[in-house]
């Protein structure tokens, strides 16, 4: 185990060989210093499953000491990182050798790296053109299974590439893996499979949220949750984790009867004989390409689709499509000739917690920002990183000058992992929420059902300015040429300082700014003027009161002749419109007996805003009579377009999950509409898939 000043020292060391820019001077000395620093991120990963460092960081130390080793083969030692897979294992298991090595991968990271590994297998091979099988790179937990007369006979971690921790009891929970299998039928006596251990992302989130609950902290990413789970000693804990074993390769086969023809000639064949007989292989993720450019082409796409995948995978991984060519082309002491991992841009990198500012949002909302030092993830330079109230402050554990480890998946925007215990050093500081607005010095205020500090200045500056922006967006009056840049740009200059402002705004003002010609400022002007006609469902969405979205905003304006409506309406008489609950009622009800939002209401309409609806007829179509709620993220459509679509053909969409919903459309990261319509009977539970297939029909 590593003592506190241990794990220090070996982290500054770790930033020092990942920033070192001039080259440093290859000597046994500065070789077994590296070496030192990639064990001990070995021991953390692999035995402790803790990590400190991204994978990404992890691959550049290992490469940088290849680089090394490589140009001074004398220098290599037998217990060097490179000369093994991993470090440590896990003493409380049986040990047990594979029948095969379990060797790594060689990682590439952009098309350069594909081409020149592509042309060595040509010139190795003297073929002109390779077929090539593509799959997945799972980031999992890796495991070695065997089998016997077709009845699993053991299964085994990856350890340090010779041996490993004999986890059977442990394997034999995972459903997906069988527990027997027809291999007699295909001649195969003994069999040795290698593959991935899974916890999908969905099981993930559920298993790290009841870790929170019970005061623990999260794990950083499913790899972890499945490696550590493959470890533990009570059986009943492990068949409850929901782990899945993905397998994709075959090491070793012994035959009962050598003089019977082999039936597989390549892997795409070997992955179709594990998915026949009952192995989840990724035979439908997998494709066979003909040259390097398909192979290219194919993962650079594959690598946008990540997120839409229900389990993490950090790259794919190409291999030699055909068994022959695989052994001609041999293996090295550390990897196969015939495969190379294609990484992905990193999701998950260390950095340092600077300091945090405070933002405040259109409805008085203080969030916290925190500024990290720069780092690229997921192919993307954050410096920024919301981390949303006081609460979660506290939750994460988080100090100024934490080092920690931040993720971002996809477009999605980045988060923080965790804070890095193990590396403080004492000088970190606490972070004080403010008691008062940031931009007005009011004070702040907490209500006990809410976990955020709101600023109760309505004349805030931040305010005034977020409410405005959000007055113009494109889904409440849709103002174009007048977006937030702009909106910050004449506030700044005094030209608007309020809502009404925007209609008494003298454009020509603006002759002369730069980006502003004559067709500029016409173009703005009409588009003023045209959002004075804008329906009243998106008046009373750019009014921007709390919980009042587009799809409630439309509901209300079915409800009324005329926005003052609202004004005579008690709450009870709110709560008794469709998909308005008490909350929603609450916040409608404060706002229309605030005298400065009647009178701003009563200016826009001086000024010419439409502030009645004009009452249409319902449409009839293939949807009539029918109730649409959109739930999680969408793939394809943009959750608004989507809406259109079924008031189109006749639907309504509604605002929440109750008895009066027909079809809930379900994206990535559903939640609890989800959950809640599973548990009314006659809700129909469709993928966006079904939706756009629905609208063919």
């Amino acid at each position: 185990m590593y003592i506190k000043e241990q794990i220090l020292a070996h982290q500054q060391a770790t930033q020092e060989w990942l920033s070192e820019k001039s080259p440093v001077e290859i000597t046994s000395e500065n070789i077994e210093k590296l070496r030192d620093v990639l064990r001990f991120h070995e021991h953390r990963y692999y035995v402790e499953n803790d990590p400190l460092i991204s994978d990404y960081e992890y691959d550049m130390l290992y490469k940088k000491l290849e680089h090394f080793e490589k140009s001074n083969p004398s220098l290599i030692s037998k217990d060097s990182p490179t000369q093994r897979v991993g470090k440590g294992l896990i003493k409380d298991f049986p040990k047990t050798q594979h029948l095969v090595p379990m060797l790594s991968l060689e990682n590439s990271y952009n098309d350069e790296d594909l081409i020149d590994w592509d042309r060595k297998a040509k010139e190795m091979s003297g073929l002109e053109l390779i077929e090539y099988s593509v799959e997945p790179k799972f980031d999992g937990a890796s495991i070695s299974l065997i089998y016997e007369n077709n009845l699993l006979m053991r299964g085994v971690t990856r350890g340090d590439g010779e041996t490993g921790d004999d986890i059977t009891p442990n394997v034999r929970q995972i459903k997906s893996i069988p527990l027997s299998a027809a291999f007699s039928k295909h001649n195969i006596q003994q069999i040795e499979i290698r593959g991935e251990i899974l916890m999908n992302k969905n099981n993930f989130k559920n298993y790290n949220d009841g870790l929170m609950e019970e005061g623990l902290p999260p794990l950083a990413n499913p790899r972890n949750a499945a490696a550590g789970s493959l470890r533990i000693k009570d059986t009943t804990i492990v068949s409850k984790r929901n782990l899945e074993g993905f397998l994709y390769h075959v090491s070793f086969i012994a035959k009962q009867n050598e003089n019977i023809a082999d039936e597989v000639h390549s892997h795409s064949d070997m992955l179709k004989l594990l998915w026949e007989l009952g192995f989840r292989s990724p035979q439908k993720e997998m494709k066979v390409l003909s040259g390097i450019e398909k192979v290219i082409a194919f993962v650079n796409d594959f690598e946008k689709q990540r997120d839409d995948l229900p389990y993490e995978i950090d790259g794919m991984v190409i291999k030699v499509n055909n068994l022959e060519l695989q052994d001609k082309l041999g293996m090295t002491s550390h990897h196969p000739r015939w495969a190379i991992a294609y990484k992905f841009k990193a999701r998950q990198a260390t950095s340092k917690l600077l300091s945090v500012e405070y933002q405040v949002g259109r409805t008085g909302a203080v969030t916290p920002v925190a500024k990290i030092q720069p780092v690229q993830v997921g192919g993307v330079m954050v410096s920024s990183i919301s981390i949303h109230n006081e609460d979660y402050i506290k939750e994460k554990n988080l100090k100024i000058g934490d080092q920690i480890l931040i993720e971002r998946s996809g477009d999605v925007i980045p988060q923080i992992v965790k804070s890095l215990l193990d590396l403080r050093n004492g000088d970190e500081l606490e972070i004080i929420f403010p008691t008062h607005c940031p931009v007005c010095d009011h004070i702040l205020f907490k209500t006990e059902e809410e976990a955020v500090w709101r600023c109760t200045n309505i004349n805030c500056k931040a305010q005034v300015v977020e409410r405005m922006i959000h007055f113009v967006s494109k889904d409440a009056m849709d103002i174009k040429s007048f977006g937030e840049a702009n909106v910050r740009k004449f506030f700044e200059m005094g030209l608007i300082k309020s809502i009404p402002d925007i209609y008494e705004f003298d454009v020509e003002k603006l002759s002369g700014i730069e980006g502003f010609g004559a067709k500029s400022i016409s173009n703005l002007k009409l588009a003023i003027e045209a959002s004075k006609l804008q329906p009243l469902h998106r008046i009373i969405y750019a009014l921007g009161i709390r919980y009042v979205g587009e799809t409630t905003a439309k509901a209300l304006a079915q409800r009324v002749n005329d926005i003052f409506d609202f004004e005579k309406m008690s709450e009870d008489e709110l709560k008794q419109m469709e998909d308005v609950g008490v909350k929603v009622a609450k916040s409608i009800f404060d706002f229309f007996k605030d005298s400065e939002n009647i009178l701003l209401l009563k200016k826009l309409d001086e000024l010419g805003v439409k502030m009645r609806q004009e009452k249409q007829e319902s449409k009839e179509g293939a949807f009539s009579g029918q109730t649409f709620l959109f739930t999680g993220t969408l793939a394809k459509l943009k959750r608004s377009d989507a809406e259109s679509m079924v008031e189109e053909k006749g639907g309504k969409i509604l605002s929440g999950v109750s008895s009066k919903l027909n079809f809930l459309i379900t994206g990535e990261d559903s939640g609890s509409k989800l959950e809640k319509a599973k548990k009314i009977a006659g809700i129909k539970i469709l993928s966006e898939e079904d939706f756009l297939q629905m609208l063919t029909l």
